[in-house]
């Protein structure tokens, strides 16, 4: 479906831009809309990855053209929100990552390169392996796919039509049938609008499961300027309920990491509230139980 031309469309280049631009958005909120569907099958993959990535695996995205595209954006993301380590956020790149911002001719038919991809990355148990691709049927995303779980990661293919190889050939199929672009063929526009929602719904939630979210605050960010160092004040001074001068000395002490500096400010010392937190996985409410009884 992701390939037809939607009949309802078939006049747009004689239309006026705002009928036009009316058309465009109203596709955009569908694209939205299809992922509702899909909202098991995404919260089931989360629940399995979860525990791999708890043990140290590796966050893997596979796929090529605007998929791989919109992937390499959402895990870049997961660094300074979430301070997770770049060595465990991968890339399976049809074309290499000059594709990125070339169209790499065949790349995405390279079924033997992503099988390469996946045996030059060490690809196995411990990771999670998203496949992303809007037809659903990319031989080079299917390959990463089959390889990376024959090597024993957990496996997820998304897709944005039904039914598709990908989804077949992973643990976790995902479909968000977006239909017809308004432009045929054209999968940047409503189908990866609706795979960018999947992936941030998908890696956030990771995210919030493993620790690095408390109370919708991101307490694992990294305050690397101005704006997020006021940012990290403003979470310290909320959550340890002090005044932020309180609060940014508590960061001083804790080199500018939120989740210690608050329990510094609500009485620990630093290697109490080391402790703590690597006695809790990480997750800062389990670290404030701990010390709070501890008193």
């Amino acid at each position: 479906m992701t390939e037809h031309a939607d009949p309802r469309y078939e006049a747009l280049d004689r239309w006026d831009s705002l009928t036009a631009l009316g058309a465009i958005w109203e596709s955009q909120l569908a694209a939205v809309g299809a992922i509702g569907p899909a909202l098991p099958a995404i919260a089931a993959l989360v629940e399995a990855a979860v525990p791999r990535l708890r043990a140290g695996g590796r966050l893997v995205y596979a796929g090529a053209g605007t998929s791989i595209r919109i992937a390499v954006q959402d895990g870049t993301e997961l660094g300074p929100t979430f301070d997770w380590p770049e060595a465990r956020t991968h890339y399976l790149i049809a074309g290499g990552p000059a594709a990125l911002s070339l169209g790499i001719e065949g790349a995405e038919d390279d079924a033997e390169d992503a099988r390469a991809q996946v045996a030059h990355a060490g690809i196995g148990a411990s990771d999670v392996v998203l496949g992303i691709a809007a037809s659903g049927r990319t031989p080079f995303t299917i390959a990463a796919v089959e390889a990376a779980r024959a090597a024993g990661a957990l496996t997820a293919g998304i897709a944005c039509n039904a039914g598709t190889p990908l989804a077949a050939a992973a643990d976790h199929g995902i479909a968000t049938v977006t239909g017809a672009e308004v432009v045929a063929g054209s999968t940047r526009m409503k189908a990866g609008t609706a795979q960018k929602v999947v992936l941030n719904m998908v890696s956030t939630q990771i995210m919030v499961r493993l620790g690095h979210v408390h109370d919708g605050l991101m307490v694992d960010l990294r305050p690397q300027n101005t704006k997020l160092r006021g940012r990290a004040r403003a979470m310290v001074a909320r959550i340890a309920e002090v005044p932020e001068p309180q609060a940014e000395a508590a960061l001083l002490a804790a080199d500018w990491r939120v989740k210690p500096a608050i329990l510094i400010a609500r009485g620990a010392s630093l290697a109490q509230a080391e402790a703590a937190l690597a006695q809790a996985g990480g997750v800062l409410r389990a670290a404030m139980a701990a010390l709070g009884a501890a008193r």
